[in-house]
């Protein structure tokens, strides 16, 4: 049993720890499309491969900026390989942006004293997916083909940034 002395310690670990993950943000990516896609994600998730009406869990702690992004084509045997867009230097689970031409969902998951999150899709590296972007309290992002409205076309277009409450979760759809 712990001591008395040592109980405010642990409720302020509890307190701090509960803090911490109370803006964190849960992303489903779910794949849509009648073909696998291997999403990939930077700097959290790495990569996975999805078949058709798959999904795909990941959760990004607070004060967090990053991008996802569909690549097609994909070949892999023991975690390298090859993909025709949004290669990764030939790895499966990325740790550096996917080459162009990427569909991208990026995003800034807001951090202590920050109640908001920013979310949006952006084509400036290029379009090579169907994509939607959402989030649990904002407006729903769609980009189906290049010069979609929804998305950057040009990297100071920041009238494609929306914003969420702190605490949403996120949906990113290929083929929606």
């Amino acid at each position: 049993m712990a001591s008395t002395t040592s109980m405010p310690s642990i409720l302020f670990l509890l307190l701090a720890a509960f803090a911490a993950s109370a803006s964190a943000a849960t992303f489903t990516i779910k794949n849509n499309c009648g073909y696998t896609v291997w999403p990939a994600g930077i700097p959290v998730g790495g990569g996975t491969q999805l078949n058709s009406g798959q999904t795909w869990t990941v959760n990004v702690p607070a004060g967090t900026s990053g991008r996802f992004w569909g690549r097609t084509g994909c070949s892999f045997s023991g975690g390298s390989g090859h993909c025709d867009s949004g290669d990764c230097a030939g790895k499966l689970s990325c740790t550096v942006s996917g080459q162009t031409p990427a569909t991208l969902a990026e995003y800034t998951i807001g951090g202590t004293g920050n109640p908001q999150d920013y979310y949006d899709i952006s084509c400036v590296d290029g379009y090579n997916q169907p994509m939607s972007f959402s989030c649990s309290t904002g407006v729903a992002l769609s980009c189906t083909y290049a010069k979609c409205p929804d998305a950057y076309q040009y990297s100071t277009d920041d009238k494609k940034t929306h914003a969420c409450s702190a605490n949403s979760n996120y949906q990113i759809t290929f083929c929606p």
